[in-house]
């Protein structure tokens, strides 16, 4: 069976999460500088940078564990302050983490249901629905093309790949309007980051959830993502869409060390070398 065609993001999509001059510091540590940032509904978003770069806290500040000290969020157009974590996820965002938060010996659709378990009554006892939960699990996971043979099976028999699919589909089953993923492709193989490649694809084909996806394998980043945002030194310093730019210019950007106003100052001079005229 041929996959479905990916189609492009419609230009009209509405954004669903912006971030204006927002900026973070840590004592005497300036983590962010007037970082500005939207996402639109359906879109895959890269954001790439070296360590120390400001990604960890700039996706922590969308998550609700930090505060930034200037700037403001809009969520659907509305402005919004996330104080915690659970304000963050209240409005739709959910945040995979590397260390993925499953439980190794617990089965697959126990971690799927890890702290929202479903729940029958017997004999006036207050019982786990394995039976719904492992059916659920099933069906989620098959409407998401993660292929896993037995749901009963536990998570450390997963490989990398698996385990990291198993909680994004956690995260995804509660619905959420914004994934972020934490570098999903760390530390994971070939194969195992196929899988996952895979799922992330099978989102944007879909285009009902936005992901933010920490990645650092730019090859990758042209093969899902529809659009590219490079933090360097705690600001942004591209804003790309992956349609409109290459591999080979992303790294010599990155390469560059250099910041948004010097970039600019590179494209500006490039451009003017191009309107010469040839003697």
């Amino acid at each position: 069976m041929m996959e479905q065609e990916i189609k492009p993001l419609a230009a009209d999509a509405p954004n669903v999460l912006e971030v204006s001059h927002i900026s973070k510091s840590f004592g005497a540590v300036t983590a962010l500088v007037d970082v500005s940032l939207k996402v639109k509904r359906g879109e895959v978003l890269a954001l790439v940078g070296d360590n120390g770069a400001g990604k960890s806290t700039l996706i922590k500040i969308l998550s609700g564990f930090h505060q930034p000290d200037t700037g403001k969020i809009l969520s659907n157009g509305e402005e919004t302050r996330f104080a915690s974590p659970r304000d963050a996820r209240a409005r739709g965002i959910e945040t995979v983490y590397q260390d993925l938060a499953l439980i190794g010996d617990l089965s697959i659709y126990h971690n799927m249901f890890l702290g929202r378990e479903q729940r029958k009554r017997f004999l006036g006892l207050n019982l786990l629905d394995n039976k719904k939960m492992r059916t659920l699990s099933r069906t989620y996971l098959d409407t998401l093309g993660i292929h896993i043979p037995d749901v009963n099976n536990t998570v450390d028999l997963l490989s990398g790949g698996q385990r990291q699919c198993v909680a994004v589909a956690r995260s995804i089953y509660s619905s959420p309007s914004i994934l972020i993923l934490d570098e999903p492709l760390a530390a994971l193989g070939v194969r195992e980051s196929a899988h996952v490649l895979g799922l992330i694809q099978n989102l944007r084909r879909q285009r009902e959830v936005s992901v933010i996806m920490i990645v650092h394998n730019y090859n990758q980043i042209f093969e899902v993502c529809d659009r590219i945002n490079f933090l360097h030194a705690g600001e942004i310093v591209l804003d790309a869409s992956t349609s409109e730019t290459t591999e080979e210019e992303l790294i010599r950007v990155v390469k560059s060390g250099l910041g948004k106003n010097a970039i600019s100052a590179a494209a500006s001079a490039a451009e003017g070398r191009a309107t010469l005229p040839h003697h």
